[in-house]
């Protein structure tokens, strides 16, 4: 801590320091060409791609959150995965052009972009955002989470020793160390502060778009998971269980809750039962609830990314020791069923449905109760009615029979790979895609002409009238001599 400062002040100081820093190194950073910025971003992937098991290591071990083989694959898929799927984009200079129309398209940066990541996803989420926004020749300030700022520091070291090695400017990469909420605030509200990118809980998101500056905020999801009698019921039970166990359920679009088709739900039990799914009972349920929320409805964060047998034992209920999941039947959705709501733990909704128009309307429910705008997963064979569900529901990423984690994030499906999942305008985000570093790019546009203009919108137009092949040459004379007057006027040289 800085001499003589309270942790508050310090935390200030260090974010208006960082972002002068970052203000002035983006600026040099304005005259990389395109080959520099890839050079640089390429480095600091491969940094942190072989760095991927150790921080993965030490954001399950700071954070007490997941597990770090998986924190692993995460850091590996926003290391390598993210450049493999940008380092082709025209980020300098002339990006497009279009003869037809006339229009030369020049990639922008935004400048200085202020990046909040969460202690679920630590380390992946400020790989992400960091090689995202300098591929768009950005500079970037990182915020941790309180709890995962070691972790974030580490991860920034690496990727800023290999980043300046191949020639990035000082400074235009950093992550404060000093966290605190009038920190953070100040990293957001700084007038050199171009865009924020929040991702974490719903209170950090209003928090980010109430500060006067363009902001990508993702939210919570409540995804629900709908099991039509048309599916694999097998392939469906094994990628469900795997999903809600992967690093203990902290990524956003984990499966949340179950809605099973009755003809096919005894035997989609069954089959998750056999895979390491323990149901239990509506006062074990209970239980639980207590546990994973506080009365107000928020979650407790000793049970985020917690192992099924962790949490029985601080519920004080008995599973087998076996279990990969837990999995509560339910029979409402709202406040006065918690376990209806976004659980970011290895616990599970089930709930089951007579058909797909109601498992429709029960995944409507729970997307209002808290995942707006967010994800959805399908298990299904009927093309009908996975089209149906695209159509109606209230989300951005409709996953059809895959894991809800791995889907979102574009590991299994063609989506763009991200840790930043946004939400769009129902969601209250700006954004309802997977943000990448065009969403931190702005676009100058050069337009010539492709056609003439109205002879009407031309200076004198008024003046001149149709001539007839008649006119007599005095009333010509008088005419154009009009309309020399009238340009001389009008300051045009004749």
């Amino acid at each position: 801590m800085t001499q003589g400062f309270d942790k508050d002040l310090t935390s200030i100081q260090e974010a208006r320091r960082l972002i002068e820093n970052c203000y002035s190194a983006q600026e040099k950073f304005l005259d990389f060409s395109q080959g520099q910025v890839d050079r640089i971003c390429k480095a600091m992937a491969d940094a942190a791609y072989q760095a991927a098991e150790r921080l993965g290591c030490m954001a399950t071990e700071e954070t007490t959150f997941g597990i770090p083989q998986h924190k692993t694959l995460k850091n590996q898929l926003a290391s390598r995965g993210v450049w493999e799927s940008i380092k082709a984009v025209k980020t300098v200079g002339v990006i497009r052009e279009d003869k037809t129309s006339g229009v030369v398209e020049i990639g922008w940066p935004m400048g200085v972009v202020a990046a909040l990541s969460p202690s679920t996803n630590p380390t992946s989420t400020l790989i992400h955002n960091t090689l995202i926004a300098v591929k768009a020749r950005n500079g970037i300030v990182n915020a941790p989470h309180p709890s995962s700022w070691r972790c974030c520091l580490e991860a920034t070291r690496l990727m800023v020793d290999a980043g300046e090695a191949a020639g990035m400017p000082s400074g235009l990469v950093s992550c404060m160390s000093h966290i605190s909420l009038p920190g953070t605030q100040e990293l957001m509200r700084h007038e050199k502060t171009a865009v924020i990118l929040a991702t974490g809980g719903s209170d950090m998101v209003r928090a980010a778009h109430s500060m006067g500056k363009p902001a990508y905020g993702v939210g919570p999801g409540n995804v629900p998971c709908y099991v039509d009698r048309s599916a694999d019921v097998k392939s469906a039970a094994s990628l469900i269980v795997s999903s809600k166990a992967f690093d203990n359920s902290v990524i956003c679009a984990t499966e949340q809750a179950v809605v099973a088709d009755r003809p096919i739900a005894a035997g989609l039990r069954a089959e998750m039962e056999r895979l390491g799914a323990c149901f239990v009972n509506p006062t074990q349920a209970a239980a639980l609830s207590r546990v994973l929320f506080f009365p107000n409805g928020a979650i407790n964060p000793r049970s985020v990314g917690q192992t099924p047998q962790t949490l029985a034992s601080m519920a004080d209920i008995r599973i087998p020791e076996a279990t990969r999941i837990i999995v509560a039947p339910l029979s409402r959705v709202g406040k006065d069923e918690p376990l209806s709501a976004e659980k970011l733990t290895t616990v599970l909704g089930w709930y089951e449905v007579d058909g797909w128009q109601a498992g429709c309307d029960r995944c409507i429910e729970l997307i209002r109760f808290g995942g707006r705008g967010h994800s959805l997963v399908i298990h299904a064979a009927d093309e009908g009615v996975i089209m149906e569900f695209g159509l109606q529901k209230p989300v951005f990423r409709l996953l059809v029979n895959t894991m809800g984690t791995l889907g979102s994030v574009g590991i299994t499906t063609g989506l763009m790979p991200a840790l930043t999942l946004g939400s769009g305008g129902i969601g209250g985000a700006i954004s309802g895609d997977n943000i990448t570093t065009t969403h931190l790019l702005n676009v100058k546009r050069l337009a010539y002409p492709i056609k003439s203009p109205p002879a009407q919108a031309m200076v004198g137009a008024a003046m001149v009238q149709p001539v007839a092949n008649d006119l007599d040459p005095a009333e010509l004379k008088a005419i154009v001599r009009a309309v020399i007057e009238e340009l001389v006027r009008h300051g045009e040289k004749t």
